[in-house]
């Protein structure tokens, strides 16, 4: 207990930044990493010291390569199959710090040790697929852990094909020869193979059929096309050869051409895993697929083709329709994985499922909602209708405002557990705030020891102008930046730092503050809102018209009459 109490309360020293993490002996590390290392010890004590090894490796390389050196890796993932979830974290943090601060050789070395040692294995089966739900924590480790392996494919990415490497060369011939007859090639003349090969290369899909090795020219995918149509070629050489030789049996607009259409494919896929992009410091959007297969991308490329195909031909498409087909399939592909599909073969029978007429039902339908009618009487009364639906917006920001949101402390060690509230008091003339514990649902106002009075508050800034953003400049990333925001009080000398766990409660408390400042809210969930509820009003007030059509003006008014005798005068008495 007493060796527990030492370790928190030197990490809470650490924290404040007065001592350099360079400054720790040898000897001290050691038996820091001893406690890790160690088979039977206090789960707290090796938490903590997980903690403290997290800070080390982050804080510089040469604490990196003292820590790599000193670490029991087979040790620390074994700590990944406790049923310690918050031990499970501490060391899914210290592995990713590992990954993240290592150089690009031991980043290979790493990856290459932790794939024989079956790490993914362990985590599908010990976490992702444990009891318990996966905490934010682990969400944020495991998106890291899937980021960094699949950057591991961008300099593939990004090398263009070398018409002169022999292995390349190779490698796209035996698309061809994969799927077309080659016995006769030798006793062809020079030219005469030449010309065979320039139209087996056109039924291929390639568009420069004379040196295909251009159509791979492009970065990206550069190599990872060619990577991933000689895997489904090699892997499923059936499935290869029924697209090819179906395809090029067809009339040549209505051809679905497999080399250009895998290129493009390559791309999608690259752009929704992300590959080649840093992991950001506050994702946690990982795909559980991942952890179940060895080669995830071209695995997904084999499905995917196939369901081109399938998609080309259920929209009965010709080569002009080409850029459409690969909207379509990019929607299939990314609506499916939003699913969070466990297994391939999970992600095969959704994604087919979701054919070309189901796409467009979504699509008719997410339009539907977004619809409304243009016509100027309706826009007027849209207009009419606002004030008191922003009015109604503008007291739900300030009701959530008074309940409060619990905001996370962030600072140069990436990913802090310290936590913080904030809520504005049911007078909404003070905003009171203060640490509270993990547990903690909604703190009273009375036990949020600080505050400051809304009137003292000069203004609220956003983004790269929040003092904290400016002081962490060279550890900024685009999404943080998104989610930061800051009140300035007093004479502006001080400041209130915020970084929202999401965009909504970013939206809620810029627009609340906004409102408190007597200013415009404009945050685009107040302009979602607002278009939601006076979809809705607007609807409802025009039920009894349904059917009727609208005109864009006013009908006439028709010119008074001449003379007002066929009034009749009630005043006078009948006769």
């Amino acid at each position: 207990m007493v060796m527990l109490h030492t370790l928190t309360a030197f990490m809470e020293l650490m924290d404040h930044g007065i001592v350099s993490w360079e400054n720790l002996s040898s000897i001290f590390i050691k038996k820091v990493v001893s406690f890790v290392n160690g088979k039977i010890l206090d789960a707290s004590i090796q938490q903590v010291s997980l903690d403290i090894m997290e800070s080390m490796v982050l804080s510089s390389s040469s604490l990196f390569h003292q820590i790599r050196k000193e670490i029991t890796l087979d040790q620390l993932i074994s700590h990944l199959q406790v049923s310690n979830q918050l031990l499970q974290t501490k060391a899914m943090a210290l592995l990713m710090a590992l990954l993240q601060t290592a150089g690009e050789t031991d980043r290979q070395d790493l990856f290459a040790f932790l794939e024989k040692k079956n790490l993914r294995q362990y985590i599908y089966k010990n976490i992702i697929h444990s009891s318990g739900s996966v905490g934010d924590e682990m969400a944020h480790h495991l998106y890291v852990l899937q980021s960094v392996r699949l950057n591991l494919l961008e300099p593939r990415m990004k090398t263009p094909l070398d018409s002169f490497n022999q292995e390349q060369r190779e490698a796209l011939h035996s698309l061809r020869q994969a799927v077309f007859e080659t016995e006769s090639e030798g006793s062809l003349s020079n030219e005469r193979r030449r010309s065979l090969c320039a139209k087996e290369f056109k039924k291929l899909g390639f568009s420069n059929n004379s040196n295909p090795g251009q159509d791979l020219g492009r970065t990206p995918p550069g190599l990872l096309a060619l990577d991933t149509m000689t895997y489904f070629a090699s892997r499923y050489p059936d499935a290869y050869s029924r697209f090819v030789l179906e395809n090029s049996s067809r009339e040549d607009k209505h051809e679905c051409p497999f080399a250009r259409s895998s290129i493009q494919l390559t791309l999608i896929l690259c752009e929704i895993l992300r590959i080649g992009e840093p992991p950001s410091e506050t994702g946690s959007n990982y795909h559980p697929i991942f952890f179940a297969q060895d080669r995830l991308l071209e695995e997904l490329f084999c499905i995917c083709i196939q369901l081109l195909n399938k998609t080309w031909k259920e929209m009965r498409a010709t080569q002009e329709d080409f850029d459409k087909v690969m909207q379509v399939v990019r929607e299939q592909i990314t609506r499916t994985l939003s699913s969070k599909p466990t297994s391939l073969e999970l992600f095969k029978n959704k994604v087919n499922a979701l054919n070309y007429s189901e796409i467009l039902k979504l699509r008719q339908t997410e339009r539907l909602h977004q619809e409304e009618t243009l016509a100027p009487p309706v826009l007027e009364l849209k207009e009419r209708l606002k004030p008191e639906l922003l009015e109604l917006i503008r007291q739900q920001r300030l009701n959530r405002l008074c309940h409060g949101t619990l905001f996370r402390k962030i600072s140069s060690r990436r990913r802090q557990d310290k936590l913080w509230y904030c809520r504005l008091s049911p007078n909404h003339k003070v905003l009171h705030y203060g640490d509270v514990e993990e547990e903690t649902e909604t703190p009273s106002i009375e036990s949020l020891q600080d505050k400051i009075p809304v009137a003292d508050i000069k203004a609220l800034l956003t983004g790269k102008d929040c003092p904290h953003m400016k002081e962490n400049k060279g550890k900024q990333t685009k999404e943080m930046l998104d989610l930061a925001f800051s009140i300035t009080y007093d004479v502006e000398e001080y400041s209130l730092n915020f970084i929202a766990s999401s965009r909504t409660d970013f939206c809620l408390w810029t627009d609340g503050l906004n409102v408190l400042l007597g200013k415009e809210m404009s945050s685009e969930a107040m302009r979602s809102e607002l278009e939601i509820l006076l979809s809705m009003e607007i609807k409802l007030r025009l039920l009894d018209l349904e059917n009727v059509p609208i005109p864009d003006t006013a009908p006439p008014i028709p010119k008074p009459p001449s003379n007002f005798n066929f009034c009749y005068d009630f005043s006078q008495a009948e006769q």
